[in-house]
């Protein structure tokens, strides 16, 4: 297995900065993923590793040996391409056959090995047949194998669900992955899909205008983003203005539009005093059940939103805007101190008709961002 090191890497076209001085260090055997959206360098960046682009400056490093200028075809690498670049004239063991042939690989390894990389696959029962003559998923696991096979030290994958309609991508997912892990290949995947890369990936590096963003894994990313970005970018969140108003044993405590809110997810180098925006992901947001007919109600506050003095911690009222039924799931729309948010509520039960409602969210899902 091989670790992957990049320093500083940078790549420009005339005036254009496309990648902009990039460090990274990808451990072996790990399946990483460059995420972003389109124009943001991850593929300029998957093709400077490749060896189908030339770095302006900076180093790339395959374990101990440096390949920055090293030919595409002295990396020891394999590409799945978005296109799967397949040969429709061969049959499917042909074109996983054809890298073997090229390096002139032994007749009965060359037969071993295609048999264990068709059946990692499974495509053993097509492997007569044409590349026309088999399903989308079934082409894309035959580019895969075909990477495979020469037993690269590095496995690079270009978008290869893309041309995948969404079901049979939801199915391909798990394959790659599984195929990916067994193989033992540090693997490099390039995507804008935040839900490919969250639910595949064991380390995702989100890209912006040609600069690393922020490199963690899935749950780091989603949970504690370090900016404004990669909130926005991975999954839906409340962007919420405040100030800091001083700490609570090892919590901050917010001034906001919705009253006192604590945080227990903040950075290390967070100023003391000062505007902030903090993340609030819509499911983290619960909606209290309403008090018992004829009972006293569980909280007091002014219509249209307001701090909530009922001896919970970050609780607040809302007013209800519309409501989106999917049966597994309720969209909430709210108005509180005239932002609006959303809440999402998982197997919800029969709708409020109320017009207010009371939200509350744990200390650990108020993410302070640094910008």
């Amino acid at each position: 297995m091989t670790p992957i090191t990049l320093r500083a890497l940078t790549k420009r076209f005339g005036d254009t900065l496309a990648v902009d001085a990039i460090d990274l260090d990808i451990a072996a055997g790990e399946l990483f993923f460059l995420l972003g959206p389109s124009g943001c360098g991850k593929t300029t960046l998957l093709r400077m590793i490749a060896g189908f682009s030339d770095p302006t400056s900076g180093a790339i490093r395959f374990g101990g040996d440096d390949v920055t200028h090293a030919p595409a075809n002295q990396r020891d690498t394999g590409m799945v391409f978005q296109g799967y670049a397949l040969w429709p004239h061969m049959t499917v063991r042909q074109n996983v056959r054809f890298g073997l042939e090229v390096r002139k690989v032994g007749k009965a390894e060359m037969r071993q090995r295609v048999d264990e990389a068709l059946a990692n696959a499974q495509l053993t029962p097509y492997a007569g047949r044409k590349i026309n003559q088999l399903s989308g998923g079934q082409q894309q696991r035959v580019a895969l194998a075909r990477a495979l096979v020469i037993r690269p030290r590095v496995l690079l994958l270009d978008e290869p669900l893309s041309n995948l309609d969404a079901k049979l991508r939801l199915d391909m997912r798990q394959q790659i992955r599984d195929i990916c892990k067994a193989s033992g290949i540090t693997g490099v995947y390039v995507t804008h899909d935040q839900h490919e890369a969250l639910s595949m990936a064991d380390k995702i590096a989100v890209l912006s205008e040609g600069r690393l963003v922020q490199a963690d894994s899935p749950t780091r990313l989603y949970q504690r983003p370090a900016n404004r970005f990669v909130a926005d970018f991975l999954g839906e969140t409340n962007f919420i203005p405040g100030e800091v108003a001083g700490t609570e044993g090892a919590n901050i405590i917010l001034d906001t539009p919705f009253g006192k809110l604590v945080s227990s997810a903040f950075p290390d180098d967070l100023p003391q005093g000062g505007a902030v925006t903090c993340s609030i992901r819509p499911e983290a947001l619960r909606l209290l059940p309403p008090p018992p007919e004829g009972g006293a109600p569980e909280s007091a506050g002014a219509a249209g939103g307001g701090a909530v003095s009922n001896g919970r911690m970050n609780t607040f009222t809302a007013e209800r805007l519309r409501l989106v039924y999917l049966g597994s799931l309720a969209q909430h729309r709210l108005s509180a101190a005239d932002h609006e948010i959303k809440a999402f509520e998982l197997n919800p039960g029969p709708a409020s008709t109320g017009r207010q409602a009371t939200l509350c969210v744990d200390p650990a899902d108020v993410v302070i961002l640094r910008d």
